[in-house]
């Protein structure tokens, strides 16, 4: 009778603080542009302090909000892509990624051509996440209903846009009155939101200060491709070549200088416009949603080992000779004209050795989007023409340069490794996407090891490639890039037993993307033998035994005699990371987790299909569950009247609840004693 009474007032307690979250309310609307083009319009109102994720945020990080146009085919094609609003990149500390969000309102617009005059409504599908101090998945289908179409073949112009407007409010999932969070849960929320967001509300006219930082990056990053692209064996020997041809063509000094200043602004010119070009063809934000697609990304795999094959001395990469030859000619026009032509002489020359380092350099660009092409551009440009306009300025520091030499290809194989390290990283990102688990975090560094392992051996001298000469010795120079790079090498091994590599992060896949998400034989501290995995269990964070399927964890407590720990988590929530991070480590937690329950996790964004015959139509919200997290999303609604993630029930094996709900809770302290108490109620 005494445990009925605890169940019941637990019940209770529960329904009192259950919650169906929904802090997007959308509206939408129809805009006519002619007779047969619609522009569909979806507003959101984002509430304060929560924010959502655009269309274009990097893989790896939150999930991107996703528009899927149905009743599509026979009907209507869509004219370009979707477009949103601006939206603020705030980087994260936990998936150590930037990320693309909106805050109080998004808008996103399709324009679309119809076919079938008698088409009277349009249906999208849209998906996305919202978080604060927990993740949402949220799902709508908005029905668009358009106005009559004239069938006439030629019809009067629309002389003024025609609105259409749905009034159309979305209701919370399965219409279900929302529930305002208690005054703690939103007080805390203000305190956690400024974490969240301090980068994001910091802007300096019109411009985050992130993305300032973003563009700086690029530019320093490019700037420093200028350079090394001007060690090269294709440019070097060019500085002294073209300070004498401005030193003896020019009649006094002055003259000298002014065309050496025309010619290093010449060059910047022709490297800027390349970079324009390259953001005026595929769009500002075209070119961060090319950076996250899986075929682009590697495609540019293909592109950077062809390049690093070039720079290790398998082929030279050169244009036409007929283009050098017309332009040599045009250079010899004279006058400013002239000195331009000189400029895209050097350009196409000496591309062999610079096309690599732009390619690359125009790849990570494409990363950030908007300007950075030109931006990145601006930086190898100015690094590249400094040294000519410097040399020809003052042609006696022509004595401090050192001769031309073996070195110089020696910093041409360098950047060949480099090259074919970096490609590496985004065959790891169109592996992050597909989720195939090709390229492992171990996999990865294992690459990098070998790959910077033989740029030390070559810099030592111990290996020779098709364009090195004979060396005898080697400079000190060298010896201590060769040093810097072993160090640098000895520095990854340790990543393969579990080391975070903070140096590098960001490059190889999450700590939790990997064969052994806590490094090759590591068995969590302590010397412990790793104990043998259950049916159909897994090994979850710090080696948690976990199951990822309701049914066959029950099973599994039933078996054991344990009580169920109950976890709706995501791949992509933020906070269920922080959980997992800063309280389920702690030893007190762990040893919980490890010993006392049976840890039964699922993931509410898993994508995987289910079977055919395991799809079906939510009773509870009349929506169609056709993946596994549509599935146990589904659960924790029609269960528990609750759609956040994190979220945490302690059953008895049979799996009744025996404890209040919580969500993000992270006190180390407080989480323990609710463990505690769930599992004291279950040996009642």
């Amino acid at each position: 009778m005494k445990k009925l009474l605890t169940l019941l007032l637990l019940t209770l307690s529960f329904l009192g603080n259950a919650q169906i979250l929904d802090p997007v309310k959308w509206t939408t609307k129809v805009v006519q542009k002619s007779n047969t083009e619609f522009e569909l319009v979806m507003e959101a109102a984002i509430e304060e302090h929560w924010h959502m994720f655009s269309q274009y945020t990097p893989d790896g990080g939150s999930l991107p909000s996703v528009f899927e146009y149905k009743n599509q085919k026979g009907n209507y094609t869509l004219v370009g892509k979707t477009t949103e609003s601006k939206y603020k990149k705030v980087y994260n500390d936990i998936f150590e990624v930037d990320e693309y969000m909106f805050e109080n309102k998004a808008t996103f617009k399709q324009l679309i051509k119809v076919t079938n005059t008698k088409l009277t409504q349009v249906k999208v599908y849209v998906e996305y996440q919202a978080c604060l101090e927990q993740c949402i998945q949220l799902d709508k289908t908005f029905t668009f209903k358009l106005p009559a179409i004239q069938v006439e073949e030629v019809a009067k112009p629309v002389k003024e846009e025609t609105v259409v407007e749905t009034e159309e409010t979305v209701a919370a999932v399965a219409d279900t009155v929302i529930m305002e969070t208690t005054a703690a849960i939103q007080e805390d929320s203000v305190v956690k939101s400024k974490e969240v967001v301090a980068e994001v509300a910091k802007e300096e006219k019109g411009m985050p200060k992130e993305e300032k930082k973003s563009l700086w990056g690029i530019f320093i990053l490019a700037f420093l491709g200028g350079f090394a692209a001007l060690l090269t064996p294709c440019v070097f020997p060019m500085i002294p070549m073209t300070v004498s041809f401005f030193t003896k063509q020019s009649k006094t000094k002055a003259q000298g200088k002014k065309n050496a200043f025309i010619y290093g602004i010449s060059i910047i010119l022709i490297y800027v416009l390349l970079g324009s070009l390259v953001t005026w063809i595929f769009g500002a934000d075209a070119l961060n949603a090319l950076s996250t697609n899986v075929w682009f990304n590697i495609i540019f795999f293909f592109l950077l080992v062809f390049f690093a094959a070039s720079f290790l001395g398998a082929f030279e990469i050169v244009l036409p000779n007929s283009w050098a030859n017309k332009v040599d000619r045009q250079a010899d026009r004279g006058g400013i004209i002239g000195i331009l032509f000189m400029a895209l002489a050097l350009a196409i020359v000496s591309f062999s050795c610079t096309g690599p380092i732009v390619g690359t350099l125009l790849v990570e660009a494409a990363s950030k989007g908007g300007i950075a092409p030109i931006v990145g551009m601006l930086g190898f440009s100015s690094a590249l023409a400094l040294p000519f306009m410097l040399f020809a300025m003052f042609p006696g520091w022509m004595n401090s340069l050192p001769k031309s030499g073996g070195w110089l290809n020696t910093v041409k194989v360098s950047l060949g490794f480099l090259e074919l390290a970096l490609a590496f990283k985004f065959l790891s990102n169109a592996d992050l996407v597909l989720q195939a688990h090709w390229l492992e975090r171990e996999v990865f560094l294992t690459i990098w090891i070998v790959i910077f392992g033989a740029w030390a051996v070559y810099l030592f001298g111990k290996i020779t490639l098709p364009h090195d000469s004979p060396i005898t010795h080697i400079s000190v120079g060298r010896l201590f890039l060769a040093l810097f790079v072993s160090i640098f090498t000895i520095y990854l091994i340790p990543g393969l037993w579990g080391a975070p590599l903070k140096l590098i992060s960001g490059f190889p896949p999450p700590m939790t993307y990997s064969e052994s998400p806590y490094g090759v034989g590591n068995t969590q501290g302590g010397g412990e033998v790793a104990e043998a995995l259950p049916e159909h269990a897994h090994f979850g964070p710090h080696k948690i035994i976990a199951f990822h399927d309701y049914e066959e964890g029950v099973a599994y407590a039933k078996e054991v005699g344990k009580p169920i720990l109950l976890d709706f988590t995501g791949h992509a929530c933020v906070n269920c990371r922080k959980m997992e991070e800063h309280v389920w480590s702690q030893p007190e937690v762990l040893s919980i987790l490890k010993g006392e329950v049976v840890l039964i996790s699922l993931y509410v964004d898993d994508k995987r299909e289910l079977a055919e015959a395991d799809k079906y139509i939510s009773p509870e919200t009349g929506k169609e569950i056709k993946t596994i997290g549509n599935k146990w999303s589904d659960y924790q609604i029609t269960r528990y009247k609750n759609n956040a993630q994190p979220f945490y029930i302690v059953l008895d094996s049979e799996g009744n609840d025996i404890a209040t709900p919580v969500g993000y809770t992270p006190d180390v302290e407080e989480y323990k004693t609710w463990l505690e108490n769930g599992i004291a109620n279950f040996k009642k």
